[in-house]
């Protein structure tokens, strides 16, 4: 029995628009179970603060439907002309984080200035476009190269300053967390391009020693480091966040309290409907509910890797890549902090996590990484096989009728 499911399980990866299916089915179940854990944290402090629940709910529900016709549009562009987007959307991206440095505009949210206003209600997040933006622009410019790739001078440059001024910018707003990811896209990106093992090693060495800077730097930070280690040393202090993360999941048990049923999201545990909203998950849904946004968040890597091992054209490849690199790196963090497995660090759970440039930019990411997926051999073929035999269909129903 366990043989003939192994067996149906590979004719369905072998079909051409299995990974196409597979993007579109995990990134589509994390986004509504998204959709719902967000209403569930969100909802008593929507009625504390604004008089009814379904405030941060409708907000979040109106950035998706901003979202996915971007996606859709996004999902039908050929590779060639994604590719072109790359480098007005890196001058957009720098330019918006320049921004956030102008007295009036920045704004200042949790000690990072990292947020843009606007005007209105459009506050921003420019390093969320910026993330997208390096990696379409990174995998162009490599592709553009093509041959000049085996010189170790032109794997770096201009990559690699580029690269250096967007984390920078990001590392001025104070926001490590994001920092982090940018880096961890910079280093999938080289390493898939082909960078020589020696050159990576220095990178990722480079990287290590920014980061522990950085970290040493700030007495806020060092300190998060600390308490991590020991959250109920200092439960009143900086330990408070990851300790209530704890009883969330164990207030929850095996088989967790019941959808909407949480305790800690009455006021006991900061930010339950954005970065630790899997803290919320684990206490209303339990293990099986982890177990399967865990899944679901594999089965898009493994769509996504699978992409760029298919693909023959560099620019698909990396920009594959990079976007599954984005993406499972930056739930690694999140999961991490919230599992009290990292420090807590702070960045949002993609597709799942409350807030409107993150959501929009993850969900327009999703719709490129659909985009890849028909480069892959015989895709193409495929979907307009299927398309034909639409066709087909509808016009024998209209001979019938």
């Amino acid at each position: 029995m366990r043989t003939a499911a192994a067996e149906s399980l590979r004719r369905l990866l072998r079909r051409p628009l299995a990974s196409y299916y597979l993007v579109l089915g995990s990134a589509g179940l994390l986004l509504v179970l998204g959709l719902i854990m967000v209403f569930s944290a969100s909802s008593v402090m929507s009625r504390v603060q604004f008089g009814y629940p379904y405030y941060f709910f409708a907000r979040q529900l109106a950035w998706v439907i901003v979202a996915l016709p971007m996606a859709w549009v996004a999902s039908r562009m050929p590779a060639r002309l994604i590719r072109k987007f790359g480098l007005p959307m890196l001058i957009v991206a720098a330019m918006l984080l320049m921004l956030t440095f102008v007295p009036g505009l920045g704004v200042t949210r949790g000690g990072n200035t990292n947020w843009l206003d606007l005007g209105g209600p459009f506050l921003i997040q420019p390093s969320e476009p910026a993330k997208l933006a390096l990696i379409v622009w990174g995998a162009g410019m490599f592709a553009l190269k093509g041959r000049l790739l085996t010189q170790w001078k032109h794997l770096m440059i201009p990559f690699v300053p580029v690269s250096g001024a967007i984390v920078a910018l990001t590392i001025g707003q104070h926001d490590l967390g994001t920092a982090l990811v940018l880096m961890a896209i910079v280093l999938t990106l080289l390493w898939v391009v082909g960078v020589p093992t020696w050159l990576f090693g220095l990178a990722l060495g480079v990287v290590g020693v920014v980061g522990a800077y950085f970290v040493t730097a700030s007495e806020n930070r060092m300190s998060r480091v600390v308490s991590f280690l020991d959250p109920f040393s200092d439960f009143s202090g900086t330990g408070y966040q990851a300790a209530n993360s704890i009883y969330a999941f164990a207030t929850g048990g095996w088989w967790g309290s019941g959808l909407g049923a949480s305790r800690l999201k009455w006021g006991q545990l900061p930010e339950a409907h954005t970065d630790f909203i899997f803290s919320i998950l684990g206490e209303e849904l339990g293990l099986p509910g982890a177990l399967m946004v865990l899944g679901l968040f594999f089965a898009l890597g493994f769509a996504g890797i699978r992409i760029a091992m298919r693909t023959t054209d560099t620019f698909t490849r990396l920009a594959a890549a990079g976007i599954t690199g984005w993406l499972i790196v930056q739930a690694i963090i999140n999961l991490g902090s919230v599992l009290v497995v990292f420090p807590v660090i702070g960045v949002p759970l993609p597709l799942v996590s409350y807030g409107g440039a993150s959501m929009v930019v993850v969900i327009v990411a999703v719709g490129i990484l659909m985009a890849l997926a028909k480069e892959e051999p015989g895709a193409r073929e495929a979907l307009a096989a299927r398309k034909q035999a639409r066709r087909e269909r509808r016009r024998l129903r209209r001979i019938r009728a």
